[in-house]
């Protein structure tokens, strides 16, 4: 018995932790890998017409640009089980005044999924995600 436990074991190397035990944050590549992410999200909202309006009058404004970008990254980190504290304000605070359509945040949240699948991140994964963009929908939709 003690042997066949010592292989089950044996085939897990000392850093590995197994995909079900491992937090999203972890599967995310944690904040290098969130921070990429981002950058990547923050670049495909830039290309699409459908939202990029919403972000072009930030590129005039770089102090802002990076601070809503690091709330970001500290948002995800937190809301995927990272060590990470989250600072910023909560959703219905920040996007009150921006009247957000449905048909907006759909367009989001796909260019969300996309930079996912480019990452290279594993489906269980992506659902995650976007269970947790689905819960944030009310408090950002029409505020």
């Amino acid at each position: 018995m003690e042997d066949e436990f010592t292989s089950v074991a044996g085939t897990i190397s000392a850093g590995e932790i197994p995909t079900e035990t491992k937090t999203l944050f972890e599967r995310l590549g944690r904040t290098a890998g969130i921070t990429a992410i981002v950058d990547d999200v923050i670049e495909a909202h830039m290309n699409n017409p459908a939202i990029n309006k919403r972000f072009f009058p930030y590129q005039d404004q770089p102090e802002r640009f990076a601070k809503i970008r690091q709330h970001t990254i500290d948002f995800f980190s937190a809301g995927s089980g990272g060590p990470v504290e989250y600072k910023g304000r909560d959703m219905p605070t920040t996007h009150t005044g921006m009247n957000i359509s449905e048909a907006e945040y759909m367009h989001t949240m796909d260019d969300i999924m996309m930079v996912l699948e480019k990452h290279q991140i594993d489906e269980e994964s992506k659902k995650e995600v976007l269970a947790i963009l689905w819960s944030l929908k009310g408090m950002i939709i029409a505020q």
